[in-house]
């Protein structure tokens, strides 16, 4: 019998799970909300990673755990190590992208910018204050117009003339899309302008005084499939 690694990572709005074999490739994988309930969310995961997991042919002899709700779940799975993300995303990445200067994450309640050099992350940065350069933002705004997250981005590309949304934070940045959106703007260019206030957001906190080198690899937020 062969052997596994499972891996997950439980986030404030998602849940990701995989399980790899010696070789770092896919044996199974899965994505789920956390909709509040990191605890329910991990059971809900590894139900679904069994489903696609051949026992017959692998075991697994080790389990890391990361994300925001890493020490809870990572007792009551009995992890083999519990790693923050900065840690996870500085070794998954160099992993797959030994070249790697810089990553860019923006997660569902915060944002991180490391800097790496010679395969090592040497820096990295961390806005936990403001959500207006996260998912969770995002997903509010998206809510406010009626549209899925996920379809944020085929709306947003459609944009002629994207709106310029106040970025300084969440407060000012709802109060101006709702300003603008009784002016009559539309809802493409109000969307295209509401990423463009997240990008604005992380540059201006989160990758203020950083250098930003290539390679660039950036992370967050799920494929769309």
């Amino acid at each position: 019998m062969e052997r596994a690694y499972l891996g997950i990572d439980v986030g404030s709005i998602s849940t990701k799970g995989v399980i790899l074999d010696e070789s770092n490739q896919v044996l199974s994988s899965e994505y789920i909300w956390t909709e509040g309930d990191p605890i329910g969310a991990a059971k809900r995961l590894l139900e679904a990673l069994e489903e696609k997991f051949d026992r017959d042919a692998y075991q697994i002899v080790a389990t890391g755990v990361t994300g925001s709700a890493r020490k809870l779940v990572g007792t009551i799975v009995n992890a083999t190590v519990v790693k923050n993300e900065i840690t996870a995303h500085a070794v998954g990445t160099t992993t797959f992208y030994p070249d790697v200067r810089t990553i860019l994450e923006i997660g569902g309640q915060d944002s991180k910018i490391i800097l790496v050099e010679n395969g090592v992350a040497v820096d990295y940065a961390m806005n936990t204050l403001c959500a207006a350069g996260t998912g969770a933002f995002l997903s509010s705004q998206a809510k406010r117009l009626g549209i899925d997250i996920e379809d944020i981005g085929a709306h947003a590309l459609h944009s002629t003339h994207p709106t310029p949304i106040a970025a300084r934070c969440t407060v000012f940045a709802e109060s101006d899309l709702v300003h603008k959106l009784q002016m009559g703007h539309s809802k493409e260019d109000i969307l295209a302008g509401v990423c463009n206030a997240v990008v604005a957001n992380y540059l201006n906190n989160v990758g203020k005084g950083k250098r930003i080198v290539s390679p660039v690899v950036f992370q967050g937020g799920r494929e769309q499939k």
